[in-house]
């Protein structure tokens, strides 16, 4: 499977449910939910381990990856503005537990791990997630997993890297155009 195909698959995957999106577009100010309120800080290296968490899943090709899109400072801001208090805490445990589970598996944290190491791990933390989610009741919390590649595709794909390199960018498209042919292996659009 290569890059578009796995893009392809993960966007459909998730089907616009990202979870952070509705407290985004409502300007991150739902102060019942506890949003942003909670204290959760990250440091530079917290930001340095999501950019190669995001770069295993979304690596420099033809075009830029996930690092220089800086997207780990992207799920920084989102998980701190626009996630709940109870989110935060799964996706801070599951920074944690993703190296935990490199340490264990490969004697070093993620970030010092092959890159190949480090797909396998992301691979088989995948699973268990797809996993988990097929057989989660509605009260039950988003796998940190999904929440770190549902930040990855979003952060990715909203950078000026992403949408003008990985995807077709039109600055001024001119005239709607509400239905434009696509051709099998052709960049998708980020503007019509």
């Amino acid at each position: 499977m290569n890059r578009r195909e796995a893009i392809s698959r993960v966007s459909l995957l998730l089907g616009g449910t990202i979870l952070g999106a509705e407290a985004f577009l409502a300007g991150c100010s739902q102060p019942e939910k506890n949003i942003g309120g909670a204290g959760v800080n990250f440091s530079n290296d917290d930001v340095a381990f999501l950019d190669e968490v995001a770069e295993t899943i979304l690596p420099a090709t033809d075009t830029p990856g996930a690092k220089e899109a800086k997207v780990g400072e992207f799920m920084t801001r989102i998980v701190r503005d626009c996630y709940t208090e109870k989110d935060q805490k799964i996706f801070v445990d599951g920074m944690q537990k993703l190296n935990e589970e490199s340490k264990k598996k490969y004697g070093h944290a993620f970030p010092d791990i092959k890159p190949e190491e480090r797909h396998d791990l992301l691979v088989e933390l995948d699973k268990e997630q797809k996993a988990y989610t097929a057989k989660k009741k509605e009260d039950d919390p988003t796998h940190y997993f999904r929440m770190m590649k549902e930040l990855t595709l979003w952060g990715y794909f909203t950078s000026e890297p992403g949408a003008t390199k990985a995807l077709r960018y039109v600055a001024v498209p001119g005239r709607y155009e509400g239905c434009i042919d696509y051709k099998k292996g052709e960049k998708a659009w980020a503007t019509t």
